[in-house]
């Protein structure tokens, strides 16, 4: 592979940068996730798609590159689709309530797999308040497997899943920006045979690229506006949910307004980011004694009708509705 023609091309002029083919795009990220790519070459091809940013013919070849490289999960269930949450955000002083939405799957005996990184420089992460929940990281896929098949959720760190995917973004720090494969992230799935990907973005650019993206390639996701880049619902304020399946796009709820208002603006939800705190307030919401957040309960419907759980959304509102009132009773 002739990478200084690659980088002049991704140069190409500076008003109208060229972009890769899907074939081009598939290989150089390829040899990326393979570690072939010279540490000098490799930077500047990150620094410069960064710049351009990733066009969908890109991503989608990107997409296949990764798709050969993830380690495999067969699903655990032979009536709904399992459900992906990749895990990369968090802040440090907000709670990370992506375990709550993930616990409410299981009740509904729906196959939930996490993956995201474990050091996420000082951020609240959902791996540290899964671990204080009774829920420890899988060391491999063939572990999360069981976990799956016993428990009906695991977390997966993604070095265990893609080393070569981690590799790429552990180049964060040195870089000084995230690159194609934080974004490829989002998109890593363990289950050939299909799934639901929960997916947050949070910059624009990126949720437009993934729009675009979902259409294109015809899978099923369900797309929101994350909270703090998490693949959960504002619980204080809803977002846009679109389900995209089949180069289809559906908008399963509206935004509600003011959606990107800080988690503890309104003062209700765990009052720390602490993984023990935010555990113990998960607990008490499983246990009906304190409110489930609306917009979670939402994007639970969602999810229900995204997986087959259910084929009318109508009756997945009221399935969570039916939950959400049991859990307030007891």
């Amino acid at each position: 592979m002739n990478y200084s023609d690659l980088l002049r091309q991704l140069t190409g002029d500076a008003a109208a940068p060229c972009d890769l083919s899907t074939e081009e795009a598939e290989s150089v990220f390829a040899a990326m996730l393979d570690g072939g790519v010279p540490e000098l070459e490799l930077g500047a091809l990150l620094s410069l798609l960064h710049i351009k940013g990733e066009s969908v013919a890109e991503l989608l070849g990107f997409g296949r590159a990764l798709a050969d490289r993830v380690a495999r999960i067969e699903p655990v269930s032979d009536s709904v689709l399992p459900v992906v949450l990749p895990s990369y955000g968090g802040s440090t002083d907000e709670p990370d309530l992506l375990p709550l939405l993930a616990l409410l799957l299981q009740r509904f005996h729906i196959p939930v797999l996490i993956h995201g990184s474990l050091d996420r420089g000082g951020h609240a992460s959902a791996a540290y308040v899964l671990r204080e929940l009774g829920i420890m990281p899988s060391v491999n896929a063939d572990q999360a497997q069981r976990q799956l098949a016993t428990r009906g959720i695991a977390f997966v760190p993604s070095g265990a899943l893609s080393p070569g995917l981690a590799a790429l973004m552990s180049l964060h720090a040195r870089l000084g920006a995230c690159n194609v494969a934080h974004l490829m992230a989002k998109l890593l799935t363990p289950f050939p045979e299909g799934s639901v990907r929960v997916i947050g973005a949070t910059h624009s650019a990126h949720f437009k690229r993934l729009q675009q993206y979902f259409v294109a390639a015809g899978e099923v996701a369900l797309l929101l506006e994350g909270a703090r880049g998490e693949p959960l619902a504002n619980p204080h304020r809803r977002p846009r949910l679109e389900l995209y399946d089949g180069g289809m796009c559906t908008v399963l709820f509206e935004a509600e307004n003011d959606s990107g208002r800080p988690l503890r603006a309104l003062g209700s939800g765990p009052r720390s980011s602490e993984p023990a705190v935010t555990a113990a307030w998960i607990r008490a919401a499983l246990a009906g004694r304190v409110p489930l957040p609306m917009p979670l309960i939402n994007q639970l419907a969602c999810c229900l009708f995204a997986t087959g759980y259910t084929s009318d959304m109508n009756q997945a509102k009221a399935l969570v509705a039916v939950e959400a009132g049991s859990l307030a009773a007891a």
